[in-house]
């Protein structure tokens, strides 16, 4: 069995999604859990036998400005190694976990634990591309004894932006295909639309009320907004200032939302970029077609005409009429249904994915210099 830290950010992100069910299906396979982070992840459970949690404390010192959390989350790393005997830390996101765990093994010497760093997305295209940061990114990812990422695009993505040498192993994201599966709701009910995200300006939250908007002009239908974040304040004034408040839901972060998403009719992702895109995945298991742009890593997640529909960023017009395609054309609706069900269980299951992070993790302790 391996003893294995992990840390990730505790919010209702991808990234500490993936990263507490990789953990949680570990503990349950007999491995020792530790879990390193500011907070406890947003699904992490109080009871989770083989798993423990271990706060980063952050001080209120006003010299080091903004940059406490990295140098107390690898503070914190080298004792939780130390007295856990850590094989391995899987790092989620390469700035500024990846950096912290270059930091932590620079204390402990020979001593330390193996990295493994996974990228999740804005950290190679968005953060760590910044000239700014794009040194320090670049060598917490080479020190790295391990890297992963969840789809072709990102791997491609972090190679092209970094000059990256080293190979990069494609482990897809995954979903718990049991949670999140299809309900029986009636046919002939109101079209419900579902859009679930950080609320982050590159998730195009404009083009969600736009697109349900179009929909709406030609017939009943719902929207259901799920998460929070920053553009929220500013949608729910436009969603009111158009006269569409009756028909649209704003739900906030919601840690169990499959009921909704059971209910819905379709999904919407118009974002402007997605490395992966595990809400289109949630969506697809529960045997809800998706629209979404044609960007990143999301065609390897949705396929084009068989469980959704994929179109150019912005284009609202045409994302509206393959939307209402698919909600006034049941023969569709159901063949779209079935195929995303079906495509998720047999691409995406959790159990056949982990497999491959353990696989790797014993790869990583291989070939890694062994430990004095």
């Amino acid at each position: 069995m391996i003893a294995i830290g992990i840390t990730c950010y505790h919010t209702f992100g991808g990234s500490g999604i993936i990263a507490t069910e990789i953990g949680l299906e570990l503990a349950r396979r007999g491995h020792r859990v530790h879990f390193i982070c500011a907070e406890p992840p947003a699904r992490l459970p109080d009871d989770a036998e083989n798993v423990s949690f271990h706060e980063v404390t952050i001080r209120d010192y006003p010299l080091l400005l903004e940059g406490q959390y990295p140098l107390a989350l690898a503070s914190r790393m080298v004792e939780v190694a130390e007295k856990e005997k850590l094989d391995l830390w899987h790092v989620h996101y390469a700035l500024p976990h990846a950096t912290s765990a270059y930091l932590a093994r620079q204390i402990l010497g020979a001593r330390s634990p193996r990295v493994v760093t996974t990228l999740h997305g804005t950290d190679i295209t968005l953060v760590g591309n910044d000239p700014s940061y794009l040194p320090i990114t670049r060598l917490s990812i080479e020190q790295s004894d391990g890297v992963t990422a969840p789809s072709q695009y990102l791997a491609r993505a972090t190679v092209e932006n970094f000059g990256i040498t080293r190979p990069i192993e494609v482990i897809p994201n995954f979903i718990d295909t049991e949670r999140f599966q299809p309900a029986p709701h009636g046919e002939g009910a109101v079209p419900l639309l579902v859009h679930s995200s950080n609320f982050r300006p590159l998730k195009r939250l404009d083009d969600v009320v736009e697109v349900f908007a179009r929909v709406r002009a030609r017939g009943p239908a719902r929207l259901a907004l799920i998460g929070d974040g920053p553009e929220r304040p500013r949608l729910e004034a436009q969603v009111k200032a158009r006269g569409l408040d009756a028909d649209i839901t704003f739900l906030g972060e919601q840690l169990d939302f499959v009921a909704t998403l059971q209910a819905a009719d379709l999904f919407l992702l118009p974002s402007e970029t997605e490395s992966f895109g595990l809400s289109a995945l949630e969506a697809l298991s529960c045997g809800v077609p998706v629209v979404a742009s044609r960007v990143g890593g999301v065609p390897e997640v949705v396929r084009e005409g068989e469980d959704g529909f994929l179109l150019p960023v912005g284009d609202v017009e045409a994302m509206a009429a393959a939307a209402r395609r698919i909600v006034d054309d049941q023969a569709l609706h159901r063949r779209l249904s079935a195929a995303a069900r079906a495509g998720a269980v047999g691409r995406f299951s959790r159990a056949p994915m982990v497999t491959r992070y353990e696989k790797f993790y014993e790869s990583v302790l291989r070939s890694s210099p062994s430990r004095s």
